[in-house]
C-alpha cells in the first residue's frame, strides 16, 4: 500500500472492502496488529479507520477488548428497515422530481454509481464502493427533497452498509444499477409519480435481492 497524503483513506477503504466481502466475517475480532501485516502500514491509520468505521456502524469497539465487526443485522431488523424505507423514500423521490434542477440531476447522475460498471477495480473494492455510492444517492435525493429530520433518520441507520454486508454478489449492483437509471430518467422528466414508483420498485427489488442471504 502506498504511503502517500491519502494513506489514511486507502487504509479505510481496504478494510471496509474486507467488511462488505465478509473477507472479515459480521462478530469476528479485528486485530489491529494483523491489519498492520497485512496492509504494510502503522497502527495510527488503521486505528483512525477503525473509528470511523465505528461511526458508521460497521466496527464495535468494546473495552478493554478491542475492535470487531459489527453483528450482521437480524431478520427482524432488516424487514423494519425495507418498511421504513417503503414509508419514506418514494415519497422524498416524488417531492426531489418535483423540484429537480439541472444542476441537482448532474449530481444525482454522477451518484447514481455509473462508474461502478467500469473495469479497474476488483469485485471486492467495487462491491464496497458501491456500497457507498448507493448510500450517498439515496442521501442526495432525500436533500433535494428537502426533509431534514427524514434524511436524518435515515442517515443514521447506516443501512445501505448493513444491507450491503449481508450478500457479497455482483447481480446486487448490477440491477441495482438499472433501477437507478430507472430513478434518473424519472427526474430528468420532472415527473413525480414516475419518480415515486420508480423509488418504490427500487427499494422492494433490493429487499427481495438480499432477503435470500438469511436462508444460507
Amino acid at each position: 500500500m502506498q504511503r502517500n497524503a491519502g494513506l489514511a483513506e486507502e487504509v479505510y477503504e481496504a478494510i471496509l472492502a474486507r467488511l462488505m466481502a465478509l473477507k472479515i466475517p459480521p462478530g469476528s475480532r479485528i486485530t489491529v496488529d494483523n491489519l498492520v501485516r497485512e496492509l504494510a502500514v502503522s497502527q495510527t491509520p488503521i486505528r483512525e479507520a477503525l473509528g470511523r468505521l465505528e461511526g458508521e456502524g460497521l466496527v464495535v469497539k468494546t473495552h478493554l477488548v478491542g475492535y470487531s465487526a459489527a453483528p450482521q443485522i437480524t431478520r427482524t431488523r432488516f424487514n423494519e428497515l425495507y418498511e421504513l424505507r417503503l414509508l419514506l423514500e418514494p415519497d422524498a423521490a416524488s417531492r426531489a422530481a418535483a423540484v429537480m434542477t439541472e444542476e441537482a440531476l448532474a449530481e444525482l447522475t454522477e451518484a447514481a454509481g455509473v462508474m461502478s460498471r467500469e473495469g479497474g477495480a476488483d469485485d471486492r473494492a467495487r462491491y464496497s464502493q458501491f456500497a457507498r455510492q448507493d448510500a450517498l444517492f439515496h442521501d442526495r435525493i432525500l436533500e433535494v427533497a428537502g426533509n431534514a429530520l427524514i434524511r436524518e433518520t435515515l442517515a443514521h441507520q447506516h443501512t445501505h452498509f448493513h444491507i450491503f454486508r449481508l450478500m457479497f454478489h455482483a447481480r446486487v449492483t448490477e440491477e441495482a444499477l438499472d433501477e437507478h437509471a430507472a430513478i434518473l430518467a424519472a427526474f430528468a422528466a420532472r415527473d413525480p409519480e414516475a419518480a415515486r414508483q420508480a423509488m418504490r420498485l427500487h427499494v422492494e427489488r433490493s429487499r427481495d435481492r438480499l432477503l435470500p442471504a438469511f436462508d444460507l
